[in-house]
């Protein structure tokens, strides 16, 4: 006791001699009582303050964590194969239904069916404690039967006996909402990460930034699985109506902002984080945190997330907490046990937040090493009672390390209110954001990860062909309309004059001559159209495309896909989004066309642009063959409809019907059928399912949340047309449902909704009924 009670009186006396010492006892306010750190808190030795330690210091222990976690949720075996998007979308029986899991193999399947749905319970890893009548043990029933004759209420039952005959099995220790997540993620191929993170914000969940991977002692950093992302920006100029624009938070610079831990914190970052970000009308669980169901159960696989989110505001005031966009990043775990992590954010942050109640030696050693850093600390402290002395002389020293002065140190203890705590928070975060601060985007930061050691998915071999494969196209794209003209040839008059003569062998009533003399000519005028057509030739961005689409390789061919809509979508400038009602008072400002069946914005271009005209190609070789002008060995594109199929299969949307001409391409689709057929080895029994409708009232996002299809969202970036895609139903499923494929049908982009005439809106919705 002597010994202790020395050291304390030494600490204070040499805490009184330091002469940068500008914080006091009353600083930190109310102290609460001192709690012991967990066990399970991991010991960091730091020989000079840069030797942390790292995740490979303890593979055995971490190996079989990771092993059992994915043998537990049944997913040891997508480890070499991994799990694919087209898995996930199969239509089977256990996707039908409809119950909550019952055993952690069900928590996989579970979470990505909600989530589909984007349902806001996805998280929930709840399972149920028990089973259903017709799944209970023979035994234990006929036991149940047998007492609930014979029991005599008189007779004197032991409670033990009564209540074993409505024992059920109890499930297996509960998974923490994290670890499904990263054990999902690290069996999931890159697109099917993708498509997760996608649904997951559009929940508006936290997105998973840096994924621990703690049996091969790589981090991986999800660039490419973030690429899918879009947000919906307010932009308000001082002078003039504000807009919204859509863009990629993969490319968009804002000011970020890190939150983490050291040690051990009685503040929850987690909901400290949801409380900045919500407004008081509305409060939103974006980050998962203790409180939260399953929450407080311990975490085995993911230390060492990093987690992502984004604030953009809506141009509402009541909604609005910022009033310019800004990032969040949140580490789960202990800094000094997840150095890489640390090292990432304090050099793409623009302020690092660190929750501590203790500021020893350690962790002064821990942040000495950061001495060189220029980015901005704050603290947020609850300091143990007993160690305010402990913790002053370690501020103090950190004060001129870190080049912060008092007001980077807040308190929040138990008696500090919560509302004007998170307030003085948000007022800092606006502080920095309109100071000159760093300002990084998601690619930004992989570069300075890259830097570092940590692996970056998007740097895979294929990944990177297919980019570059991409980009010798865009490089040529200086004007849309201009290339459309000049490079997409078959689209331009030959193809709305062949649709239009095509569109009369339907109206033959209306005519005064002979209908077999009319139909002969109009025979001899699509022939002549066909003959215009089939003597162009392949341009270098259709040939380049064909390229790309025909590689033997599966991921590249999907790697490429993708690239090229992202590529294609950043070619124009950023269209406003507008609500219906105002379109037609924006007509006369856009251009004043009298025409109200012209589009408003010119149709942005889209890898069906290039699809259409290979099936232009098709259709008029196609033409002259069935006319006796050309033979079967002269063909040259009678793989087109092939290469489109493995588009289709791999679930990329086929354009069914041309919306600029509005006229099916016959033979194009015929050929597109029959080579399905031959690919799904005559399994190809089709359910075809369509919405009818008018744009701007959510069939697509109907369609994409049913199923988790791709079809275009969006008012100002949707193609025009019907496209179609393919839903497979599982081997053991199609008898029940009648079918093999599912092929749903997505015609928002034919009708022109308000712009429209009445006598077209009826014909075009009158189409799809008998087809």
């Amino acid at each position: 006791m002597t010994a202790v009670m020395t050291e304390g009186a030494a600490a204070e006396a040499s805490e009184s001699t330091e002469s940068y010492s500008i914080l006091r006892h009353s600083d930190l306010g109310e102290v609460p009582p001192e709690v012991k750190p967990s066990d399970s808190q991991t010991s960091v030795a730091i020989a000079d303050g840069t030797n942390e330690a790292q995740d490979n210091d303890f593979p055995t222990v971490e190996r079989s964590r990771l092993q059992e976690m994915l043998s537990l949720l049944g997913l040891e075996t997508y480890q070499v194969q991994k799990l694919t998007l087209q898995d996930s979308l199969q239509i089977s029986f256990d996707s039908m239904k409809n119950c909550a899991p019952q055993v952690p193999k069900d928590l996989p399947w579970h979470f990505l069916r909600k989530l589909q749905a984007l349902n806001a319970e996805a998280r929930n890893t709840t399972m149920v404690l028990d089973m259903p009548p017709d799944a209970w043990p023979a035994e234990k029933e006929s036991q149940m039967e047998e007492e609930m004759i014979y029991w005599d209420p008189a007779e004197d039952i032991a409670t033990d006996d009564i209540y074993s005959f409505s024992e059920l099995p109890v499930p297996d220790t509960p998974v923490n909402p994290l670890d499904l997540l990263c054990a999902l993620l690290l069996s999931s191929d890159t697109f099917l990460q993708q498509e997760v993170l996608l649904k997951m914000s559009l929940c508006q969940f936290a997105l998973q930034f840096v994924l621990p991977d703690s049996e091969n002692h790589y981090h991986t950093f999800l660039l490419w699985a973030l690429r899918g992302v879009m947000r919906t920006c307010c932009f308000q100029p001082p002078r003039g109506l504000r807009s919204f624009r859509e863009d990629s938070v993969v490319l968009s610079r804002l000011p970020t902002f890190a939150f983490v831990r050291m040690d051990v914190s009685s503040n929850s970052k987690s909901q400290l984080l949801n409380a900045i970000l919500s407004s008081a009308r509305r409060l939103w669980d974006c980050f998962w945190h203790r409180d939260l169901n399953l929450g407080t159960n311990p975490r085995e696989i993911s230390d060492g997330l990093v987690e992502i989110s984004w604030f953009f505001p809506s141009g509402k005031e009541d909604l609005d907490v910022f009033p310019e966009p800004v990032a969040f990043l949140n580490l789960r775990g202990d800094i000094g046990s997840h150095w890489l992590q640390f090292k990432l954010l304090t050099e793409v942050s623009s302020a690092v937040f660190i929750l501590t109640d203790n500021i020893s030696k350690k962790e002064y050693k821990l942040l000495y090493s950061m001495k060189e850093s220029t980015t901005k600390y704050y603290f947020i402290l609850s300091p143990y009672r007993g160690k305010r002395n402990t913790n002053l002389r370690f501020l103090n020293r950190l004060i001129p390390v870190l080049k912060i002065d008092h007001s980077h140190v807040l308190v929040k203890v138990s008696s500090t209110d919560s509302e004007s705590f998170v307030r003085r928070i948000r007022a800092i975060i606006c502080s920095v954001a309109r100071s000159p601060c760093r300002r990084v985007s998601v690619e930004d930061m992989a570069h300075a990860a890259r830097k570092l050691g940590l692996r970056i998915d998007e740097d895979l071999e294929e990944c990177q062909k297919a980019k570059d494969r991409m980009e010798k196209i865009i490089r040529k794209i200086k004007d849309v309309d201009a290339y459309k003209r000049d490079e997409l040839r078959l689209q331009g008059d030959p193809a709305r004059k062949a649709a239009q003569v095509e569109r009369e062998f339907c109206q033959l009533q209306w005519v005064s001559d002979p209908p077999e003399k009319h139909r002969a000519e109009l025979r001899r005028r699509v022939l002549e159209l066909r003959v215009q057509q089939n003597g162009q030739e392949l341009t270098s961005g259709v040939q380049e495309l064909i390229l790309g689409i025909s590689s033997p390789s599966l991921g590249e061919r999907q790697y490429f896909l993708r690239w090229m809509e992202w590529g294609l979508a950043r070619l124009g400038p950023p269209r406003p989004r507008q609500p219906p009602e105002t379109l037609l008072t924006l007509r006369p400002k856009l251009g004043g066309a009298s025409d109200l069946n012209e589009p408003l914005w010119p149709e942005p271009l889209g890898v069906e642009h290039f699809l259409r005209e290979m099936g232009q190609f098709y259709e008029a070789e196609s033409c002259l063959v069935e006319a006796g002008r050309l033979s079967a060995a002269q063909r040259r594109f009678a793989h087109f409809p092939g290469l489109a199929v493995e588009l289709l299969l791999g679930g990329l949307p086929l354009e069914l019907v041309d919306g600029a001409t509005l006229s099916i391409p016959v033979r194009w689709v015929t050929g597109l059928l029959k080579e399905l057929h031959v690919r799904l080895d005559r399994r190809s029994r089709l359910v075809v399912l369509s919405a009818l409708g008018v744009p701007g009232t959510g069939k697509s996002t109907l369609l994409n949340t049913m199923f988790g299809l791709r079809f275009a969202t969006g008012r100002s970036c949707s193609p025009r047309g019907s496209f179609m895609q393919l839903l497979p139903v599982a081997e053991g499923f199609s008898q029940d449902l009648g079918c093999d494929q599912i092929l749903v049908i997505d015609s928002g982009g034919l009708i022109s909704g308000a712009l429209a005439s009445a006598g077209d809106r009826f014909e075009q919705e009158a189409f799809w009924p008998p087809c």
